[in-house]
């Protein structure tokens, strides 16, 4: 799986779309293919934050990396 990829989209696609929000994203690594992550600001303990990692995180990077099969929080 192209980490760099992963990594392009976290920065340029879903970093500044949280960051709208006042919340934030740090890339930890890969776990097979699942992408381990942690919600920062704002989004850090937000009763949303299971959704914003299903239907947004994981739907951008399956479009943009079609073989991410899920996101692990940290």
């Amino acid at each position: 799986m192209d980490e760099a990829k992963i990594k392009q989209v976290i920065e340029e696609k879903i970093r500044p779309a949280l960051a709208m929000d006042g919340g934030g994203i740090e890339y930890l690594g890969l776990e097979g293919n699942q992408v381990k992550v942690r919600l920062k600001g704002a989004c850090m303990g937000c009763p949303s934050a299971q959704i914003t990692l299903q239907m947004g995180v994981l739907r951008v990077l399956r479009q943009e990396v079609p073989e991410v099969e899920g996101v692990i929080p940290a």
